[in-house]
């Protein structure tokens, strides 16, 4: 599905990634762990299109195709779903209309009719319960007076009405309690497929408890210094990073 090669980008100027090799297949589920400044972030910026990324060398192919080249709106349409570390705002666009309007894009770069509304409401109301979701939420604005915990909720449940190829969640877990936890690794959990795949970047192995990783990759300094199973997690919460990176 998704194969990276010697990637290196950059912002401000500065070299951030530095030679990243990735292979994700369909149905795995990859973690990216590291300290911070690592590259993490930047690597999930560089994948969905974030325009003030500079992709210096390196390729990015998504199911055969040159995923540098495509537009943000592209990659969404093709089926890739970024997960916000910090999900914004949206004054003034409800949810409801927010997620019918995406939806239905998505629909029609995949030449399906649109939605009706009672359709769209039923998809609605059975995706959120996904995320244990209150109907409310429909009328308010996308995020708007949301606690941390909802926001990272939210997400999850776009995810769910877009049912994305490849989601990429960056630090889903910042600033969630045990409860939202518990919740949003749930849901991710159970919208795994045979056909799609999910990268999970994280700093700690409290998310993984949740949504279990089939390879764990430990970035640091922009380059990828070790891969393994999801024992990797149980060690790093021991030890930390610096025996991998000593």
């Amino acid at each position: 599905m998704l194969t990276i090669k010697d990637l290196h980008a950059s912002v401000d100027g500065k070299q951030i990634l530095k030679g990243i090799n990735l292979s994700v297949k369909t149905g795995e589920v990859h973690a990216i762990m590291g300290p911070n400044g690592s590259g993490k972030s930047t690597l999930a910026a560089v994948l969905t299109g974030r325009d003030n990324y500079k992709v210096e060398s390196g390729t990015v192919l998504f199911n055969g195709e040159n995923l540098l080249e495509m537009t943000p709106e592209e990659r969404s349409w093709k089926g890739v779903f970024l997960g916000f570390q910090y999900p914004v705002e949206i004054p003034g666009v409800s949810n409801v209309n927010f997620m019918k309007a995406a939806l239905n894009e998505h629909r029609k770069q995949r030449g399906l009719e649109p939605l009706s509304a009672s359709e769209f409401l039923k998809v609605m109301k059975e995706k959120m319960a996904f995320v244990e979701m209150d109907s409310s939420f429909s009328s308010r604005g996308v995020n708007v007076g949301f606690s941390g915990g909802e926001k990272k909720r939210n997400e999850i449940f776009q995810m769910a009405m877009l049912e994305p190829t490849l989601a990429i969640l960056d630090e889903t877990d910042s600033g969630l309690d045990v409860d939202a936890l518990r919740i949003v690794g749930t849901g991710v959990t159970r919208l795994k497929t045979p056909q799609n795949a999910t990268i999970v970047i994280t700093h700690y192995q409290r998310l993984l408890d949740y949504i279990v990783p089939d390879f764990i990759h430990v970035l640091y300094d922009g380059r990828i210094v070790k891969t393994a199973g999801k024992e990797l997690a149980l060690e790093i919460e021991k030890r930390g990073y610096d025996w991998l990176i000593s």
